[in-house]
């Protein structure tokens, strides 16, 4: 067996695996014995940070990302650490200032990446230079990355060509980044061979199961001369994860293109990663682990599914996931075919949402994403922009057709003084995850929030069964309010929300109501404010987008329920405008 000729491995399972099945919801403690075992196989890199680990850490799991990526790089004496980086978005849903991605970029190589597989969702290679660039002069591996997608308006050559720009930004290995399980077998390999023919660096191939096509895409790949795969442990593997590492591995003893990888170490780690699986058993939707060929078409890759699962069972609207699958195709068409990966996939599938459960005309309420996406600022769109579409949401607004983060003013030092001034900053990069997500940073930094309790796999059924709601209406001297459930008769019920003591109404003359669920994250108003029709009074994240809730009439607000940083239910009131 030639060297040269060996497949080698980057396992996801510390990072994509978990994100595509159970919403990044992974902590640190179950984590580190994993990556223990992981150490002690002979892969070519571990994928452990990035992507969404950063946001689902402190929203979510109370765990400090920056400790994360230390602890786990002490446990890689001999693998590589592997990030996932958004091109100027960094681990956040918008573009950054250039001191901004200078520093988030100098503080990951500091506390432990060692390869950066650096990416733009709409493969505008002016969203990635920056990065690039920082990553080169910290000295780190540079994996430039082209996220794949199938449409009108995308083609193997095309692709082919944006390897050839990445490399001459000194990439120093190519990444095809399939995040749908979009590409067929053919494709792979003619992808595969026409940027080896091009360029001398190794190539590697990411995909997801989602479809049921990628360990046949992977064969082809290897057949045409791939170097290096993603593939997960198999207790969390498939479905709309990878490939599984075992499996891959396996399928190459023997022949030219042999991993050289013992599958008995396999196995041991096989052993730990079942036991965390057990442990968050309950988290894992059937529907993120089945073969669904739809994706196909409506191209949602794994971690959005898993997430957009989530994010309808939150707004109550489940079945309404059927309608908004068949939605995201035609928004997607609409944006010019944007590739769904973050944020895009973000932008595409919570605006598909928002036209499923606001009925009516399409676009009636509409993302400030998508407004900024139309408007230029995430980048050049791939396709055209219907005209009508583009009036629809930005109004005549002509867009920008720069770089986007040549608008941003350097923002690091202000945020940094600002940071310390609250008293959020016990070390440096306490400042890049308030600057990164200010709305939630200040809670997480000051120690305010909760972890979400992990449910067992009976408090699950209860939950699905209706037997232990999560919350619900309750009428008190005439006054109806939204009550959140923590436990009954002992058994505790998870809730992401945050468990409040504020009395938020459900009927007063002149309110207005949140559309959906989510957290309070501005109020663009105050008490004796007069409105116009149309003005933005609070702007609600939901969906990890940010959803703006506007005047449908003018008059003098008189009433406000609710601050920054409270969690809201579909038809709380938010004020009241008389």
């Amino acid at each position: 067996m030639s060297v040269a000729n060996t497949v080698k491995i980057t396992d996801t399972t510390l990072r994509d695996a978990h994100q595509s099945l159970i919403a990044t919801r992974l902590r640190t403690e179950d984590l580190i014995p994993v990556a223990r075992q992981l150490d002690k196989i002979g892969f070519f890199s571990v994928e452990a940070w990035g992507g969404a680990t950063f946001d689902s850490c402190i929203r979510y799991l109370n765990d400090d990302p920056w400790q994360r990526l230390r602890d786990i790089k002490a446990e890689m004496k001999n693998t590589k650490v592997q990030m996932l980086l958004r091109g100027q978005n960094l681990v956040g849903y918008k573009h950054y200032p250039d001191d901004v991605v200078e520093k988030f970029i100098e503080a990951a190589g500091r506390n432990g990446v060692d390869i950066f597989r650096v990416f733009d969702a709409l493969n505008d290679i002016r969203n990635m230079e920056k990065s690039m660039e920082v990553v080169k002069d910290i000295g780190a591996h540079l994996q430039g990355t082209i996220s794949y997608t199938t449409s009108p308006v995308h083609s193997v050559a095309g692709f082919i060509d944006l390897a050839e720009d990445l490399y001459s930004k000194g990439s120093d290995s190519i990444c095809i980044k399939d995040m749908a399980g979009l590409i067929m077998p053919k494709d792979a390999a003619d992808l595969v061979a026409g940027i080896k023919k091009r360029i001398d660096i190794p190539v590697n191939l990411h995909s997801h199961s989602t479809s049921g096509i990628a360990p046949m895409s992977y064969q082809a790949a290897i057949e045409a001369g791939v170097d290096i795969l993603d593939t997960a442990m198999s207790p969390f593997a498939m479905g709309t994860s990878q490939p599984a590492t075992e499996s891959v591995v396996a399928s190459l003893i023997g022949t030219e293109r042999d991993t050289g990888i013992d599958l008995m170490r396999l196995r041991d780690a096989k052993i730990k990663c079942l036991v965390v699986r057990e442990k968050y058993g309950a988290l894992i939707d059937p529907i993120s682990e089945r073969i669904d060929s739809d994706v196909l078409i409506y191209q949602l890759p794994g971690g959005m599914i898993s997430n957009l699962v989530s994010q309808l069972k939150e707004q109550d609207a489940l079945d309404k996931l059927e309608s908004v699958h068949n939605e995201i195709p035609k928004v997607r068409k609409d944006l010019g075919y944007p590739p769904l990966v973050t944020p895009t996939s973000q932008i595409v599938g919570t605006q598909a949402v928002l036209n499923v459960l606001m009925g009516g005309e399409r676009y009636s309420n509409v993302t400030q994403e998508v407004k900024d996406y139309v408007r230029g600022l995430y980048g050049k769109p791939p396709g055209t922009i219907p005209e009508e579409i583009r009036e629809k949401i930005i109004d005549g607004e002509k867009a920008f057709e720069g770089r986007p983060a040549d608008l941003l003013e350097p923002v690091y030092e202000t945020m940094a003084k600002e940071a310390g001034e609250e008293g959020l900053v016990k070390k440096d990069e306490d400042i890049l995850t308030y600057i990164l997500y200010p709305a939630i940073a200040p809670s997480f930094l000051k120690g305010e929030r909760k972890a979400e309790t992990i449910p067992t796999l009976s408090q699950s059924r209860k939950q699905d069964s209706g037997n232990i709601p999560s919350f619900m209406e309750v009428e008190v001297d005439g006054e109806i309010f939204a009550v959140r459930i923590l436990s009954v008769e002992g058994s505790e019920v998870t809730s992401s929300a945050s468990i409040g003591e504020k009395k938020i109404p459900r009927n007063i003359k002149g309110g207005v109501k949140s559309n959906m669920q989510g957290m309070v994250l501005k109020v663009e108003t105050c008490l004796g404010a007069e409105v116009k029709v149309g003005d933005t009074l609070v702007v609600l994240e939901a969906m990890k987008m940010e959803n703006p809730i506007k005047s449908i009439k003018a008059g003098k607000v008189t009433q406000i329920f609710v601050d920054a940083g409270d969690t809201v239910q579909s038809g709380d009131v938010l004020l009241v405008i008389e």
